[in-house]
């Protein structure tokens, strides 16, 4: 049976409207930190794997199927959590879930901290991944259902920016305990993993604070609840005012080009009623939702954008360090290089945050994906320690820009009730396709060169901008519950 929230119909409910009447304030600040800092131990886990490929190939005298593993295992689990974890979320809420994450992220990453050999670490890093696959889909999906339309993009830009500063510290950090070879008679790269284990456990403490999403809430039929919820955030965000500002009525947006006539009269009614009595919220969206008007084609259009942009994106981040140490560059000085490079994430994600809100979020993806490739071409064919770190740190400001403006992107594309599976289920494409990059981007570097391996990835970010193009909607400036 389908079931339609009012949230899908362009029709948004009393409290979508009170969330996003809100001034921005102090609770909204604190809220974005607080997902942000979590956000910043999954990029560290996302780019570790390439330090400790580097780190660990001589020690442990690993083969080039072993450093592949070593890079692919945290992916393959991230694969099964995004797919899992998403869904769970959409059933039993953001806040548990985000929860479930680290927890399970902090236990496991001590558990490859302990790794005897290389076995175990593998198997270690598929658990560890196991707890964040989800992770980067809750801070769009949690952040986009709480910020208002006004400082949505620029908050959730700000909280990866916050986030990306774990990549260039998991390359220092691996330039330094590396070449410290052991500290307290532990080896360096294990302070790694409990550096970063500690880190999240103290993140999942804090998020304990954090409230469940009201218009989650909403969606399952838990009015009073998010109710409750919103009074509370009313509260905190502007103490005397709650329920005392003026909440204007809904105003329906311009149909999306997918939608069908059958969709568009559902639309209309909805919002007819909407004067008389607010919507009640329904309970549950069968996830073929997905692939009925109007989402049929987003959803198409983003399966496709996940699997290309994981090649641009991930595969510099993730092989950055295995390629210069192929390239002749020793150990410590191809991580020193890879964290010079890679001081460009923040920078570039503090970049986006001016730019997200004054153009068109899919404008801002396709020209940043240009960039990437544009330098990750010149990365490619550079030898000169000057080359190569200056054309990888415009690379990683580009990816960064691209990265902020498609995170806000795909939270704004899907409704509430399929918000976290649908987007979970498209992120877990990019993931598998993480497995597989390793293998097949190392062999093509052994046979034809980084040259070749950049070249391919060029190729592949020029069809991700015709794919986003040609099918992606326009966002920018429309409330949530009307794109």
């Amino acid at each position: 049976m389908t079931q339609t929230a009012p949230s899908t119909a362009g029709s948004p409910s009393l409290v979508s409207r009170r969330l996003e009447v809100l001034r921005p304030g102090p609770w909204h600040r604190r809220l974005t930190a607080i997902v942000g800092v979590g956000a910043f131990f999954d990029l560290y886990e996302v780019f570790l794997g390439g330090v400790l490929a580097a780190a660990l190939a001589e020690p442990w005298h690993l083969s080039q199927t072993q450093k592949s593993w070593i890079i692919a295992a945290g992916f393959l689990g991230m694969f099964v959590g995004a797919n899992v974890m998403s869904l769970l979320a959409d059933r039993f809420g953001r806040r548990r879930m985000f929860l479930v994450n680290l927890g399970m992220y902090s236990a496991f990453s001590l558990l490859c901290a302990a790794a005897p050999d290389v076995n175990w670490l593998i198997a270690a890093r598929f658990l560890a991944g196991l707890g964040l696959g989800a992770e980067l889909v809750l801070v769009d999906t949690y952040l986009s259902e709480l910020l208002p339309t006004a400082v949505r993009g620029r908050y959730i830009a700000w909280a990866y920016t916050v986030g990306f500063l774990g990549v260039p510290l998991a390359a220092l950090l691996g330039a330094r305990l590396v070449a410290e070879h052991e500290i307290a008679g532990v080896s360096g790269w294990r302070w790694l993993l409990v550096a970063g284990a500690f880190g999240a456990f103290c993140i999942q403490w804090m998020r304990r604070a954090l409230p469940e999403s009201p218009r989650w809430l909403e969606a399952r039929g838990r009015s009073a609840e998010a109710e409750a919820v919103v009074v509370r955030i009313e509260t905190l965000n502007e103490p005397g005012t709650a329920g005392a500002r003026q909440v204007p009525a809904p105003r329906k947006a311009e149909a999306d080009t997918d939608t069908d006539t059958e969709a568009q009269s559902q639309s209309q009614s909805q919002s007819q009623s909407q004067t008389r009595t607010e919507a009640v919220p329904t309970v549950r969206v069968p996830l073929r939702r997905m692939f009925q008007p109007p989402y049929r084609r987003r959803t198409v259009m983003w399966w496709i954008f996940q699997v290309l942009q994981t090649v641009g994106y991930y595969g510099f981040g993730s092989l950055a360090p295995v390629v210069l140490a192929a390239k002749g560059h020793s150990t410590t000085a191809s991580l020193g290089y890879a964290a010079l490079s890679f001081c460009g994430y923040p920078l570039g994600s503090a970049l986006s945050i001016p730019l997200i809100e004054r153009f068109e979020r899919r404008t801002l993806i396709i020209v940043a994906a240009l960039g990437q490739a544009f330098f990750g071409l010149l990365f490619g064919f550079a030898d000169a320690a000057w080359l190569i770190v200056g054309s990888g740190f415009l690379l990683t400001v580009c990816s960064n820009v691209f990265s902020n403006a498609f995170h806000v992107y795909q939270a704004e594309i899907f409704p509430t009730n399929l918000r976290s599976s649908a987007l979970g289920i498209a992120y877990s494409l990019s993931r598998l396709v993480s497995v597989i990059l390793p293998f097949i981007a190392l062999s093509v570097l052994d046979d034809l060169g980084a040259a070749a391996v950049f070249t391919g990835s060029a190729a592949l970010m020029v069809l991700l901008c015709l794919n986003v193009g040609l099918l992606g909607p326009k966002t920018k400036g429309l409330a949530l519950d009307s794109i």
